[in-house]
């Protein structure tokens, strides 16, 4: 059974002014983060941090998460159209945001935080670690609801089909027109596999309940971190195998090596090397913070 994609980018027109869906799933990410940051601090599981502190990192996580996000994806895949575009930098609500770069962006941002607040990097980053999927998660949902970043071709009768992919003779018909199409079951084989949806299952539920239970109890410094850039950079390299590489790029190397998978290599690495670091590393205990 093939799905017809049709929702419309735009939640909210409120005159000039237009609320998209892409925005509103970070907004759902961020506040889920605080949700749960909250109760991470109120169990002492960052020891010395209280909730007012607590939020000056998440409002400097947010800045990271924004202007890395955006920055990365204009040089990881989209740099060649800087030059005749550069106001394509703004205009994040169109989407166009990388993982990659937002993680850099949330990196630099908790080691100027860790540093001003005496704490060790990786004692914040280990406390941030099981934040981040839920608005990873929602990140997708906002790339599937903006028809964008797709998979390839199903080739089996089933999947979606969005509009502003390749749909051959029908390429830039109307959304009426398509419908009739769909309905005689003549776009059937433009269906493409929903690897946003496979992203947000993997990367938002399934990395959020293991690094949630496996955070559960104090670990040693180093471990929920490795777990996170583990989880990410396998969950990432295997998606790719069924979502269609960038059109400007294609594949990198052997025919099928994206640069999605390039850019996942090194966390699976920097994964393992923490996860093993944190068999000599010490556990930090954990101690309830006040809500000053």
């Amino acid at each position: 059974m093939t799905v017809l994609h049709q929702i419309d980018p735009i939640a909210l027109q409120l005159g000039p002014v237009s609320i998209h869906w892409y925005g509103i799933m970070y907004l759902l990410g961020f506040g889920l983060a605080w949700w749960l940051g909250l109760r991470r601090v109120r169990a002492g599981r960052l020891p010395g941090v209280n909730e007012q502190a607590y939020g000056d990192l998440l409002f400097y996580g947010m800045l990271g998460v924004v202007l890395g996000g955006r920055l990365g994806y204009v040089l990881f895949y989209g740099f060649a159209d800087l030059a005749d575009d550069p106001m394509m930098l703004l205009r994040i609500w169109e989407g166009g945001m990388s993982f990659h770069g937002g993680l850099l962006g949330v990196l630099a941002a908790c080691l100027w935080w860790a540093r001003r607040h005496g704490l060790h990097f990786f004692d914040v980053m280990d406390f941030v670690a099981p934040l981040v999927p839920p608005g990873l998660g929602f990140g997708r949902l906002g790339n599937y609801i903006g028809g964008e970043l797709w998979g390839k071709f199903t080739g089996a009768g089933w999947g979606v089909i969005f509009p502003r992919s390749e749909l051959g003779p029908h390429d830039g018909a109307s959304i009426e027109r398509l419908r009739e199409l769909h309905a005689t079951g003549a776009l059937d084989a433009f269906a493409r596999h929903p690897s946003q949806l496979y992203q947000a299952l993997l990367e938002g539920l399934v990395m959020f309940a293991i690094l949630w239970w496996y955070s559960s109890t104090p670990k040693p410094r180093y471990a929920v971190s490795g777990m996170f850039a583990l989880l990410y950079g396998c969950f990432r390299f295997i998606v790719e195998f069924v979502r269609e590489p960038d059109a400007h790029l294609g594949y990198l190397a052997f025919g099928w090596l994206t640069m999605g998978q390039l850019l996942s290599l090194p966390l699976i690495a920097v994964g393992l090397f923490l996860l093993a670091l944190s068999r000599r590393a010490p556990i930090v205990a954990a101690t309830p913070a006040s809500r000053s």
